[in-house]
């Protein structure tokens, strides 16, 4: 003989079925949107993301644009962006970054982290033992890819302002 269901064990079924449902109706957050739970400006990255994954044992991420070369200026500095960017999350900075590297003087140098400085208002880019502070103001907008001959006629642009 069946045993009838109770009243609470088919709503907690129905729950849990609109739960699911829901959850895989959901889509999925925008890289940039990722950014500002881990106190992150949204415009580090270029618009151009083809996809990306983060791990949620170490918060590891892998970015893959989807245009190449990619090129932005921020303010004066040139950045690149390799057709993969690599790192890990943290509140406030990301570490280990591969896959960006910012123009000094004649010289491209790999970026392999970038540190938030609340205090004052700063984004801080580490190559190596050096680093480099420019407002975080300049990264609230994600900017679009632009090829290398267009970056740098913006380069001589922005210098000449």
């Amino acid at each position: 003989m069946a045993v009838p269901w109770k009243s609470q064990h088919k709503s907690a079924l129905i729950s849990l079925l609109i739960l699911s449902l829901t959850h895989l109706s959901t889509p999925e957050k925008d890289v940039h949107d990722l950014l500002p739970l881990y106190n992150l400006p949204k415009g580090l990255l270029p618009s151009d993301i083809k996809s990306y994954s983060l791990s949620n044992t170490d918060s590891s991420f892998t970015v893959e644009l989807s245009s190449s070369p990619c090129y932005v200026n921020f303010n004066g500095q040139s950045v690149y962006y390799d057709r993969i960017v690599k790192g890990k999350l943290g509140y406030g900075k990301v570490s280990g970054v591969s896959g960006i590297q910012a123009k000094k003087l004649f010289f491209w140098v790999s970026v392999d982290g970038i540190e938030v400085d609340e205090k004052n208002d700063l984004i801080e880019f580490h190559v190596g033992v050096l680093s480099q502070k420019l407002p975080a103001k300049d990264f609230q907008t994600v900017k679009s890819c632009k090829a290398k001959g267009l970056a740098d006629s913006l380069d001589s642009l922005d210098a000449s302002l």
